[in-house]
């Protein structure tokens, strides 16, 4: 299983069998896409108490939204949820893997903490759990481009049917 290149990006684009909405061609590096953070984040309520980990856990019930227009200041330590500008429509035979741009993780800034997996025939806008593992203040600001995915041809072919489906945020 290939991961594709710029070239192999483009092709399953101009194929329409990769769909990014908005796409921007300046956004494909060698090997990857960059996306973009949207206005709205979700921000964890302070007063939270303990919760049980199963599979009725919603995060939208332990977070509100916030618009960052303006900017966020994420603190260290924090954790939110953020959510691409970007739509990605994949076919069923490609998967892709969302990463931190490693400008921003020299800086203590991690932009996809974990669940980095994107499936097979997804069609959805992807959630990223950002974290400020760095000792400073940072201001979060929507279009910055936060991270990027890459794209991996897969043995076979699949289609996610899950819950995030259709990924509301």
């Amino acid at each position: 299983m290939m991961i594709l290149t710029r070239s192999e990006i483009l092709a399953e684009i101009r194929a329409k069998r990769v769909r990014i909405q908005p796409f921007s061609p300046s956004a494909v590096g060698p090997a990857s896409i960059d996306l973009t953070l949207d206005r709205k984040i979700r921000v964890f309520a302070p007063d939270n108490i303990s919760f049980s980990i199963d599979k009725d856990i919603d995060y939208r019930r332990l977070t509100s939204v916030v618009d960052i227009a303006k900017g966020y200041l994420l603190k260290p330590g924090e954790l939110v949820l953020g959510i691409t500008q970007e739509k990605i429509t994949l076919p069923d035979d490609l998967c892709g893997w969302l990463n931190s741009r490693s400008r921003f993780a020299r800086i203590g800034l991690m932009s996809h903490v974990a669940a980095p997996f994107v499936c097979p025939g997804v069609s959805n806008r992807q959630v990223l759990e950002i974290f400020n593992a760095g000792p400073e203040k940072m201001r979060l600001v929507p279009g910055v481009r936060v991270c990027q995915l890459i794209l991996q041809q897969c043995r076979g072919k699949a289609k996610y049917k899950g819950a995030f489906k259709s990924q509301r945020f």
